[in-house]
């Protein structure tokens, strides 16, 4: 794949993932106890020879570089990965309007590369594709753009990117994001369609939807960021339909944009039942992502059931199950911990006391929890805040540098 080169796009604040991007940007949260998002999109390329990767950042970008720095060394000639990140910018004052525009500013850099194609990625999606295929897909359709996309269902449709294609997978319309329920009905699949498609519901009615990852020609994503628009999704990609050689490249996997608490959540505990999840096990096509060099889990007495431990892990609980443990936690004894995603650290404070009752807690990085506390969520609160503590859609956060104290309860 030396005539493609990735974008990978990881400038959002990540709003709707709030705390847990109050102090870093979307793609440097931890997933799996191990990754950083922005691993998935570079891993990716890197398994599929792309070796030319740029990495587009403005918002909390010191310890998204640091980690690319630390986990891809340049010492490598033949892989360059680079950090694009306008010096303006700050929390305050973002650089960037919209994707398109992203590219836009940082096209100077662009336009020297000898490339055929560009791959352009979101740095916060979790996907398992193989981008050898949807290369030689979008050559055999001789397309200008190719667009990957998936079937879901309406109330995921609502909020993704909709595309009408024909027999031969040419995109003859596209609408972003519809909530008219007679635009929308225009775009649902005919069932037969839906055959060979791994969908839980194949009763129910199904959309083609954008990804939001595409395959441009050099030359023709170059014509249209000359086009008015900040945003693919929004402004460009209709555009680009109605001048046509527009493909959709119909992708039947695991996807996973997790925009929300909830969704970041169960994308995390899916990992434990392995079930509609990343596949992190593929030794042919691994997830990479920084070294630590660390020992393997030391557990005690503790039953744990359907589980990830995390290495350097000291674990002395009475119990842990449905959960993912990062790595360096030290859990103290009688303490049980049920559907919980408790992320690494790159610290040996951080951890849990004795006779703690943690579920459904998300743990951020740096925090830790004192003896004899339950977190339980008991009133079944759907939002809550005090003192680094949130419930956000019924999931408790306590978030980076927070020290729960002794005997509190929530």
């Amino acid at each position: 794949m030396d005539k493609t080169a990735s974008i990978i796009l990881a400038g959002g604040q990540g709003t709707r993932l709030h705390p847990l991007t109050q102090n870093r940007c979307k793609p440097s949260v931890c997933y799996g106890g191990r990754y950083r998002l922005i691993d998935i999109p570079i891993s990716n390329s890197l398994n599929a020879q792309i070796h030319k990767i740029f990495v587009i950042s403005q918002y909390f970008t010191s310890s998204l570089h640091e980690h690319i720095q630390n986990t891809y060394p340049s010492g490598n000639s033949s892989i360059s990965i680079e950090f694009l990140c306008p010096v303006e910018c700050t929390r305050e004052k973002m650089c960037f309007k919209g994707t398109a525009d992203a590219i836009r500013k940082s096209l100077w850099r662009f336009e020297a590369i000898p490339v055929d194609y560009f791959l352009i990625l979101s740095g916060d999606q979790l996907y398992n594709i193989d981008f050898h295929q949807m290369l030689a897909f979008a050559k055999a359709q001789d397309a200008d753009l190719t667009i990957a996309s998936l079937a879901v269902e309406e109330n995921e449709a609502k909020r993704m990117g909709l595309l009408q294609a024909d027999a031969r997978f040419n995109v003859k319309q596209f609408v972003e994001k519809p909530s008219d329920p007679h635009i929308l009905k225009q775009y649902a699949l005919k069932p037969r369609f839906l055959k060979g498609h791994c969908v839980p519901h194949p009763e129910k009615t199904h959309f083609l939807a954008s990804m939001g990852i595409y395959i441009f020609k050099k030359e023709a994503l170059f014509n249209l960021l000359k086009e008015q628009g900040d945003d693919f999704g929004k402004d460009l990609i209709p555009l680009q339909v109605k001048k046509g050689k527009t493909s959709a490249y119909v992708y039947k996997g695991y996807w996973e944009d997790v925009g929300t608490v909830a969704s970041f959540y169960q994308a995390n505990i899916a990992l434990t039942k392995q079930e509609n999840c990343l596949n992190t096990y593929d030794e042919r096509n691994p997830i990479f992502t920084q070294m630590h060099h660390l020992p393997n889990p030391l557990i005690k007495e503790t039953i744990v059931t359907q589980s990830i431990i995390g290495q350097g892990t000291v674990i002395e609980a009475k119990e842990i199950s449905n959960s993912v443990i990062g790595a360096r936690l030290k859990i103290g004894k009688g303490s049980i911990i049920r559907g919980c995603v408790l992320l690494g650290t790159s610290s040996n404070d951080y951890s849990i006391g004795e006779n703690c009752l943690l579920q459904k807690v998300i743990l951020d990085e740096g925090s830790s929890v004192g003896n004899n506390v339950q977190l339980t969520n008991r009133k079944g609160l759907e939002t809550f805040e005090e003192g680094g503590i949130f419930i956000r859609d019924g999931i408790i956060i306590v978030t980076s540098g927070t020290k729960v104290p002794d005997g509190y309860i929530l």
